[in-house]
């Protein structure tokens, strides 16, 4: 983590300095946001979330004073490696319902037709970017894994043992299955179901259950957010509270940048082993959470080991990753059908990024020539581009900004893209300084 400034002292509820344990906090992957709208909307805030309020029990708790880089470096230096719990997720991007978007957008194997399956994780977790949502979750050291997604009439759950990853789905009696999640390669199978056992980096993941580039635990959106921390950044210690029966201290984090979207951000961190237990992001612009993510039941016992086993139910359709690698792209004659991003213009290329800080825009080039003028024959999606795209001009030309309550994406009409958790006019600042 890049170093950020002191505030003040360094006491309970004021900010903290610069360590060593900072670096492997921001340290992480990052990987470039593939082009399609509204994907690239989702897909960036999933990438730049990492903030919250977190709220306190009955009676805060009376904890000993910490500095808010003493408490950064003990987030640092958790080792949870078991646990098992509930985790409830509420996500405000101001986005419609994406269920049933999935299918117009070409993503993944979402809609279990040809070649597809419901159960892929790469579509399917895609529901997190938006309402409220109820997860289990349990891990078992790196290599040991689940995560439930349950809602009232079905579950959905993801399982990483050992080499093996399958995902099942039970409303539609559908199993997904991607080996290699063990050997460290970069095969198809690992490339869509990353787990998270292991980063790009080589460091361990711990206790992340989800594929990469959809955060859904606290430790993980905090993780993201520590990523963000710099001298354009307030670090604070916000007193204590009670979080899941735990005692826990609130770390402040806070823009300095006005034309941030970001508000703030709380992350409550246990007191005991420093695994962030709840995490909430408030956008500049005011109201309810972007998002607020916090466990609502933690045991950090072994789970048992029956947890992590899984055999496809009877008469169930099996999925193998491998399979639907090899179905993309009949078009190019290579055995893989066009993806989202060729189809519409090719993918990003030639990724910058302009500014700094919490003010940072990715700009980069479509690859088209603007957006589509004709439909795109699924009323969802194209009902669901008006409803959030403004016209606007500047000396960059014109071009259309995509707004949710977190993130804007420009898109100019001779295919440049600008995209960030600030406003609008940074955005039309930044495309006419890139001219």
């Amino acid at each position: 983590m890049a170093p950020f400034k002191s505030d003040e002292n360094a006491t309970t509820g004021e900010a903290g300095g610069t360590g060593e344990a900072g670096e492997k906090a921001r340290g992480g992957r990052r990987k470039a946001a593939r082009y399609v709208v509204p994907v690239t909307v989702v897909g960036v805030a999933a990438a730049t979330i990492g903030l919250v309020p977190a709220f306190a029990g009955s009676g805060d708790p009376d904890l000993p004073s910490v500095s808010a880089q003493e408490l950064i470096e003990k987030i640092a230096a958790s080792d949870v490696q078991q646990l098992s719990g509930t985790v409830k997720i509420s996500t405000d991007l101001g986005l419609p319902d994406l269920d049933g978007l999935a299918s117009g957008l070409g993503v993944g194997g979402a809609t279990g037709g040809e070649g597809g399956s419901s159960a892929d994780p790469s579509a399917r977790l895609t529901e997190l970017a938006s309402g409220t949502h109820t997860l289990r979750v349990a891990a078992d050291g790196p290599d040991k894994q689940k995560l439930s997604l349950l809602d009232e009439a079905a579950e959905y759950s993801v399982i990483h043992n050992g080499d093996d990853v399958w995902a099942y789905d039970s409303g539609s009696n559908e199993v997904f299955h991607a080996t290699g999640a063990a050997d460290g390669t970069e095969d198809s199978a690992k490339d869509r179901v990353e787990t998270g056992a292991e980063a790009e980096d080589g460091a361990d993941r711990k206790s992340g259950t989800v594929p990469e580039n959809v955060p859904a635990t606290p430790e993980e959106l905090a993780e993201e957010a520590l990523k963000a921390v710099d001298d354009t950044t307030s670090v604070t210690v916000d007193g204590t509270a009670q979080v899941a029966g735990r005692d826990a201290y609130k770390l402040l984090i806070e823009p300095k940048q006005a034309d941030s979207t970001v508000g703030a951000i709380s992350v409550a961190v246990d007191a005991e082993t420093g695994l962030p237990l709840k995490f909430t992001l408030t956008p500049a612009g005011g109201g309810a959470a972007v998002v607020d993510a916090g466990f609502t039941e933690v045991d950090f016992s072994a789970p048992s080991a029956a947890t992590f086993d899984f055999t496809p139910p009877k008469g169930a359709k099996v999925t193998e990753a491998d399979d639907i690698e090899a179905g993309y792209g009949k078009a190019h004659g290579d055995g893989r059908q066009s993806e989202p991003d060729e189809e519409f213009g090719g993918g990003l290329e030639g990724m910058k990024a302009i500014g700094e800080g919490w003010s940072s825009i990715a700009a980069f080039d479509t690859g088209a020539e603007g957006l589509p003028t004709e439909t795109s024959g699924n009323g969802d999606l194209d009902g669901l581009l008006g409803s959030f795209g403004d016209e606007v001009s500047g000396k960059f030309g014109s071009g259309t900004v995509f707004s949710t309550r977190l993130v804007n994406v420009l898109i100019t009409d001779d295919g440049k893209g600008y995209a960030g958790a600030v406003t609008k006019d940074a955005l039309v600042k930044a495309a006419n300084a890139d001219r």
